[in-house]
């Protein structure tokens, strides 16, 4: 899935979200087209018909265009009335009924991504409280674009080195092959908290080709490992702590021990440093 499509896709969730956190009949936004000084509303949650699907907001027109152009959250009473903004779009806001109005830029590395809208058919005040929660969503599709971006970054950069190329894993010399278990900790990192899934099967993907490599898989029935147990293992690879590994993968502290002794059974380890050294042995880290 493309960037833009996995954006869709967070866009669409954060709708839904801050109309059950706000009671806001009608909640609409979309994404700011790349390179272009325009978003385009293309997602719906309780619209009553078609004025405004597709429709493109210019960068500093109408409610939306101003969010964009200040990079902060605008809202008006009355739309169709107020001062504060330019009315090209009041024929498709008059359609649709919509009143009071706010618009919450969605900002990433300083660049506003895309735009959330929410609106009463009344023309009344939205009040704090409905601000503090379409704020709120629109920090959570902000996260999940941060975490898109570096789990994109990190593929571009990892690619090249997933022939198998540079030292192997039993030498653990090279800056090189520093670099490689540290994308592979990275991305594994990354995948649990991605919410497209073609997305993060790529990831996973990725991870595997960089924890093969030339090692030393020992005879007999393969080493398995689940997924969690894999990505604390990784964590402990880097030399963190079970409280650093915990804060970084969102578990707590308990459940990565319990997720390392399980790993250890799995390969037959009686340390951490043992269970680092046999996984790497079998293919498991880089």
């Amino acid at each position: 899935m493309a960037a833009d499509a996995a954006g869709t896709v967070e866009i669409r969730g954060a709708l839904a979200r801050l109309r059950r956190a706000t009671g806001l009949p009608v909640a609409f936004g979309g994404l700011v087209e790349p390179g272009r000084q325009r978003m385009r509303i293309s997602e719906f949650s309780g619209a009553a018909g078609l004025a405004l699907r597709g429709l493109a907001v210019t960068s500093g027109n109408g409610l939306g265009g101003k969010a964009v152009a200040l990079a902060r959250p605008c809202a008006v009473t009355d739309y169709s009335l107020s001062r504060q903004i330019s009315h090209e779009y009041d024929a498709a806001v008059a359609e649709e009924g919509l009143r009071s109005v706010l618009a919450i830029p969605v900002v990433v590395r300083r660049r506003v991504r895309g735009v959330l809208y929410g609106a009463l058919r009344t023309a009344q005040p939205l009040g704090d409280r409905t601000l503090t929660a379409a704020v709120q969503a629109a920090r959570d599709v902000e996260q999940a674009l941060v975490v898109g971006d570096e789990a994109r970054d990190l593929l571009t950069a990892a690619r090249p080195g997933t022939a198998g190329a540079g030292p192997g894993p039993d030498t653990g010399a090279g800056a090189g092959w520093e670099q490689v278990r540290e994308a592979h900790t990275a991305l594994r990192a990354l995948a649990p908290r991605i919410a497209d899934p073609a997305l993060r099967a790529e990831l996973l993907e990725v991870c595997g080709l960089l924890a093969a490599g030339p090692a030393e898989r020992p005879a007999g029935q393969p080493v398995a490992l689940a997924p969690r147990e894999l990505d604390v293992l990784a964590w402990v690879a880097a030399g963190a702590t079970n409280a650093a590994a915990a804060e970084r993968l969102g578990l707590r502290p308990e459940t990565v021990k319990g997720y390392l002794r399980s790993a250890m059974r799995r390969l037959g380890a009686r340390t951490r440093g043992e269970a680092v050294v046999v996984a790497r042995r079998a293919g498991l880290l880089p």
